[in-house]
């Protein structure tokens, strides 16, 4: 008897299992690809972020979110833009992907700019004399010598150039936290999927389900991954310095809470006074603009060619 039911509980399970996937590739054949993107403007309000000579990472971020808003909009006119913050306030980052997750959008692209730390400078600028104390044969015994003296002064540091992150897939607690609502979010976007299938779903396929936000997180990497590389693809075509895509499990949590493809674009290095410059300007600013955009276009193109793709 209890052979036959560990046999019907696997068996169960493989039909959750496979009732998930069903739905899932459904929702890839949905026509919808990428129809809202949320722009997230790094820190703001009390949060001032990196600091440069005379400006702040929230008011660079700011600006250039609001112009990358305007370029998006008449770039890609189908697809809908969703601002986490148009002024200088504050929000957590828990705030911030619960307002991306309740928008319910296809990709959250954070803008931020970069700092590295002063360099430190150590110059021999003489010697001096030390004196200290020896103890030999119960005695003690003064003894003078002399020493370097140096002088330490500190330059900005000449770190330049962009780079754009994702989250480590694997990798962050965080990511596990949201694959229940991933998986919700899926099957609220399925008109086909009737009020009692999802009822059995939600009753019984809790492991199954796990292993479907499994597949989904593992899209969304590949889906921000390719993003990230086409991104800092475009910042070298336009002449900027690339620090490549990297993968940063740890002090993004942004990327791990929300429900869609994430990716943080580094602008520019605050800290170095030509980067700082650059970024302010509105030749720096316009040319950030055109690469993301440009790179959301060939992202957006890509995904319906995979649509596409995965019909035929």
């Amino acid at each position: 008897m209890k052979q036959n039911r560990l046999i019907l509980a696997f068996r169960f399970g493989c039909i959750a299992l496979l009732s998930l996937i069903c739905l899932y590739g459904e929702s890839q054949n949905q026509p919808k690809t990428l129809k809202r993107i949320i722009i997230d403007p790094g820190h703001g309000g009390t949060d001032p972020g990196a600091k440069g000579k005379y400006s702040t990472e929230a008011a660079v971020s700011l600006a250039i979110s609001l112009k990358l808003e305007d370029y998006i909009r008449q770039s890609l006119p189908d697809v809908e833009v969703v601002m986490t913050r148009t002024t200088n306030v504050f929000s957590s980052v828990v705030e911030k992907a619960k307002f991306a997750n309740q928008s319910k959008g296809d990709l959250f692209v954070c803008i931020h700019t970069n700092s590295a730390g002063p360099l430190k400078n150590k110059q021999l600028i003489g010697y001096v004399n030390k004196t200290y104390y020896v103890k030999k044969g119960g005695k003690k015994r003064k003894v003078t010598r002399k020493v370097p003296n140096y002088k330490t002064t500190y330059s900005p540091n000449p770190a330049r150039g962009t780079e754009t992150y994702i989250y480590g897939v694997g990798k962050s607690d965080e990511r596990k936290e949201v694959a229940d609502d991933m998986v919700d979010e899926m099957v609220e976007k399925l008109d086909s999927v009737s009020e009692r299938q999802i009822k059995e779903l939600n009753k019984n396929a809790d492991p199954t389900r796990s292993m479907m936000a499994s597949l989904l997180t593992q899209q969304y990497f590949q889906r921000a991954a390719s993003l990230a590389l086409t991104i800092e693809e475009e910042f070298k075509n336009a002449g900027r310095i690339s620090r490549e895509a990297k993968q940063r499990p740890k002090g993004i949590w942004v990327l791990q809470a929300v429900t869609m493809p994430a990716v943080l674009v580094e602008t520019g290095f605050l800290s170095n006074p030509e980067e700082e410059d650059y970024l302010n300007s509105e030749a720096g600013q316009k040319e950030i603009c055109e690469v993301i955009t440009k790179s959301l276009i060939r992202y957006k193109f890509s995904l319906e060619n995979q649509q596409k793709n995965n019909i035929k």
